[in-house]
């Protein structure tokens, strides 16, 4: 079964698809999606939109996992970033597959077993659970990879 995890993001929106098979996981791709600061908040949106909706499409996963949003100081940033997860979440609506959403603690203990795991902690697991070679670049697409991972214990089968 092929699970899609997205690390939303405004500026840059991590992805990861994995295959499990059994007990085994199988790293399939990763990376992230960018939107230019200077294009306009509509514009950058509807690229979000559209490279999630490319991705389900392309890659035809059988659920999509989305770390839900956590507090930030900076109000403007959390505000923008909801606004990616809401047209994120519209893809995934809009194609019918199952949706899981995790929170970042949730993340943590399902790949580390400890709720306040550091970044490098999370990373490290990723690396390990893959058989990664190194741990994937950049920090979005990794976070995407641990959510894939988690997310494949409550996805329905």
């Amino acid at each position: 079964m092929i699970i899609l995890g997205i690390d939303p993001g405004f500026d840059r929106l991590g992805f990861g698809l994995i295959e499990t098979g059994g007990a085994k996981l199988t790293c399939l791709e990763y990376g992230c999606v960018y939107t230019n600061k200077n294009t306009e908040l509509k514009d950058r949106l509807a690229k979000i939109y559209e490279e999630t909706s490319n991705l389900i499409t392309a890659k035809s996963p059988k659920a999509v996992v989305v770390e839900q949003l956590f507090f930030q100081t900076n109000a403007k940033t959390a505000i923008k970033v909801g606004m990616a997860r809401g047209v994120i979440l519209l893809a995934i609506a809009k194609s019918g597959l199952p949706l899981v959403e995790l929170t970042p603690s949730q993340v943590k203990t399902g790949i580390t077993g400890y709720g306040n795991a550091d970044k490098r902690q999370v990373q490290e697991m990723v690396q390990k659970l893959l058989g990664l070679q190194e741990i994937p670049k950049p920090d979005d697409a990794a976070d995407a990879l641990a959510i894939a991972i988690v997310g494949t214990q409550l996805a329905p089968k």
